[in-house]
């Protein structure tokens, strides 16, 4: 038999883990700064591709783009992209164009639901080059499902 003193505790419990339910939502964190240094400038214009892909960047853009993941994107998304099922597994993210439209369109205009950021507007933080670099290194991990 519970007493009231168990039930206030259950009660406190329960609040709680309501209220760090907002934790999951990323908040305003301000993402972090990458170098990208010897890739190709891109420009304003965003690319529909991954320019670095089939380019001699290639292996460093998917250096770089480890690294920016790292620090940007692994807290939520989980380390070398294994989502631990609160935001997709990057690793399973389409290859190609289909992934890179995808891609494009989360990096420029976040994700929000119920007014709640759960993912930023990464392209207002972090220039063409390191989030492209970000999607070269995805491909790199990339798995079947």
């Amino acid at each position: 038999m519970k007493t009231a003193k168990h039930a206030w505790l259950s009660l406190i419990v329960g609040v709680g883990l309501m209220s760090s339910a907002g934790a999951f939502a990323h908040g305003n964190v301000t993402p972090t700064a990458v170098n990208t240094g010897n890739l190709e400038k891109l420009g304003d214009q965003w690319r529909a591709e991954n320019p670095y892909r089939n380019s001699k960047d290639h292996d460093e853009a998917v250096s770089i783009g480890a690294s920016a993941y790292n620090q940007n994107c692994a807290a939520c998304h989980g380390l070398e992209a294994k989502s631990g099922g609160i935001a997709p597994d990057l690793r399973l993210l389409d290859e190609g164009a289909a992934g890179d439209e995808w891609f494009v369109e989360r990096v420029r205009n976040g994700a929000v639901r119920d007014g709640r950021v759960y993912m930023p507007k990464m392209a207002d933080y972090l220039s063409q080059e390191a989030l492209w670099a970000v999607r070269s290194y995805l491909d790199s991990v990339h798995v079947e499902e």
